[in-house]
């Protein structure tokens, strides 16, 4: 009986243990490189040695090359169970954070412990766009090797919830697409399809020119015409709304100087300064 040619018999093994390394891995579960755990990755090397090894050697005994693949993988397996239920295995496992700054303070006993530099930990606070460890309330190494970083309360962006403004954090409705309505997804934005017909007018724009439209959570549009020359206006109501806030500071700042009346003076310029402390705060939300 003829046997198989050796490079016949290296590409169906190859092909057989592709398939079956994918499928541990993907039954192992879903991580993206950079967040496995040590565990992981040693398992992942292990596996793909042996695969590699029965591939190349027509001669390896490839039951007992699975038989090994299968230990490889019953065993994590296993131990991944067990951490799911158990705090202390998933610490041997999978490791704990180490908190490289707290309270604004770097802590160099732990920075020594996961051998890492001053430097290092600049640059992984550039990448967080601070650069200034004072400016950091807290910050710890995860167990995939990523930077987790809180900055100092003065130190972190306005949201709407400081300035007090309530708003909903819908994702956006594309209402329209290649020239037409979507009618389900505008009455999901709560929007008819006249006010669609004038904020288009508003742009100068019909709909068989647009190519994509989307109502953000706002209630403002923006769209993306077929001609990329052309130059769509960007939605004004947020930029009239701060013009209008700073036209009511400068009338009360101009109220203040034109009255006699020592009280309404005082209130004139308090409301001016906390009107101005809200332009503020609000600017960076307000302007496009």
């Amino acid at each position: 009986m003829e046997t198989m040619p050796d490079w016949l018999l290296v590409i169906l093994r190859a092909i057989g243990l592709l398939i079956t390394v994918f499928a541990i891995l993907k039954w192992l579960g879903k991580r993206q490189l950079s967040e496995l755990t040590l565990f992981e990755y040693i398992i992942g090397i292990v596996l793909g040695s042996i695969a590699a090894e029965i591939t190349i050697s027509p001669n390896q005994n490839m039951t007992n090359g699975l038989i090994g693949m299968a230990v490889w993988f019953i065993v994590p397996f296993i131990v991944i169970l067990l951490s799911m239920k158990s705090h202390a295995i998933r610490n041997i496992t999978q490791g704990k954070g180490t908190v490289f700054i707290k309270d604004g303070k770097v802590l160099e006993d732990n920075l020594k412990k996961e051998k890492y530099t001053a430097d290092e930990l600049l640059e992984k606070l550039r990448r967080k766009s601070l650069f200034n460890t004072a400016d950091v309330e807290f910050a710890v190494l995860e167990t995939d090797g990523s930077l987790s970083v809180l900055p100092k309360k003065d130190k972190q962006p306005i949201t709407l919830s400081d300035l007090g403004v309530k708003q909903s954090t819908k994702e956006p409705q594309t209402v329209l697409m290649d020239g037409e309505i979507l009618n389900e997804p505008l009455a999901t934005a709560g929007r008819s399809v006249a006010w669609l017909e004038t904020e288009l007018d508003k742009l100068g724009v019909s709909i068989e020119n647009v190519f994509l439209g989307q109502v953000d959570a706002m209630g403002q549009l923006t769209v993306d015409l077929y001609d990329d020359k052309l130059t769509v206006p960007s939605p004004q109501e947020k930029p009239l709304l701060l013009a209008e806030m700073k036209k009511c500071q400068a009338d009360l700042e101009l109220f203040a100087l034109q009255t006699d009346n020592t009280e309404a003076k005082k209130m004139f310029e308090k409301n001016s300064k906390r009107l101005q402390s809200v332009i503020d705060k609000a600017t960076s939300v307000l302007q496009n």
